[in-house]
């Protein structure tokens, strides 16, 4: 498409000249040479002309012929050269980006991304496998990954720019103002997100592993990419929700960067229920399960709730799990230790459970 462009722009031209030409009966082709070229090729062919002409006089050896014809070549061929240089000073643009695009720039540029990709995708396997094999730094590792992409994406970027294609800085400027001008009409949607990535990463509210709310969504954050984060809820789903709506809203981080987290365990009891032996089960209960961590707190309140026009006891039963991904389970795991020795121990009735 260029090189049709490039030759019909100077077939119209021709044309012009041509036609100028036909109306004045001038050479139509000295347009092309611009004017001060012309008058300098001029002369030069004059002072030729002359001193071909001296060395005629002190050697009538040398026909007049081939001194004609001899004069008219080096003209000639000032001329074409003069063309030339005109023609690509009217096309600086097409010709720097020729030099720019050419095919081993793109070659090496797709060998650069393939290249990337690669050593991205291994780095961020080892530092998950790294994080599932050691629970005690899993979130160390696996707050790497968003680094290792952001840092190795921008390191191809910047390479495959500076050192593949090395385009003058007037290039980059002009290009840097096109791309901000089409993204900011087109793209603003996803610039809010890539921002809303890079700001989480170096802000760290959450980060991989850590169990978060997100509006109507909680679960364990498994990747955060830089269009979105990725959350695995307690009944794995996978949920992607956009950088921009983490950063304008709450966030609720229920571990922070720790390997344990707080879990809640709810039972509804009799409202003439003996409260201090209700606890001390609740307690044991949660002290034997295989889940709990001991270096917290275990702590059970009881709540006055009313549920079809009757008053109920709300207890909840506090306790930390040693592993957030063991988080439901342990509540689980709780709510059947407390209420079959609720049971056992007659504090409450199995018609009392509906």
């Amino acid at each position: 498409m260029k090189v049709i462009l490039k030759y019909g722009t100077l077939l119209i031209a021709l044309t012009f000249h041509l036609v100028a030409f036909s109306q004045t009966k001038q050479n139509p082709f000295t347009e092309l040479v611009p004017e001060s070229l012309y008058d300098t090729a001029e002369v030069k062919i004059d002072t030729s002309e002359a001193d071909s002409l001296t060395s005629v006089n002190s050697d009538s050896s040398l026909p007049s012929k081939k001194k004609d014809s001899s004069i008219i070549t080096k003209a000639g061929q000032r001329i074409d050269a003069a063309n030339e240089e005109a023609e690509k000073e009217s096309n600086p643009p097409l010709e720097g980006i020729k030099s720019i695009l050419s095919f081993g720039k793109i070659f090496w540029t797709i060998v650069l991304l393939v290249l990337g990709y690669f050593v991205i995708s291994v780095l961020s396997k080892i530092a998950d496998s790294l994080a599932e094999r050691n629970a005690q730094h899993r979130y160390t590792f696996k707050s790497l990954i968003p680094f290792i992409k952001i840092v190795g994406w921008s390191l191809i970027i910047t390479i495959i720019i500076a050192g593949v294609f090395q385009p003058p800085f007037e290039t980059v400027l002009a290009v840097t103002a096109s791309i901000g001008i089409a993204v900011g009409f087109a793209a603003q949607d996803i610039l809010k997100n890539i921002f809303g990535g890079i700001m989480i990463v170096f802000d760290r509210p959450f980060q991989v592993g850590d169990k978060i709310e997100v509006g109507n969504y909680y679960g364990e954050v498994v990747e955060i990419g830089l269009r979105s984060t990725r959350i695995v809820t307690k009944d794995d789903s996978l949920v992607s929700v956009p950088n921009s709506e983490v950063v304008n809203t709450a966030v609720s981080n229920s571990n922070a960067g720790e390997s344990n987290c707080q879990v809640v365990a709810e039972i509804w009891l009799p409202i003439d229920i003996d409260t201090s032996r209700a606890r001390e089960i609740a307690i044991e209960a949660a002290q034997v399960s295989p889940y709990i961590y001991l270096n917290k707190p275990i702590v059970v309140l009881f709540l006055n709730d009313v549920k079809e026009r009757r008053s109920y006891l709300k207890m909840r039963l506090k306790a930390y799990v040693s592993d957030t991904r063991n988080e439901f389970v342990f509540m689980s795991d709780m709510t059947e230790r407390t209420t079959k020795e609720f049971l056992a121990q007659g504090i409450i009735k199995k018609e009392d459970l509906f």
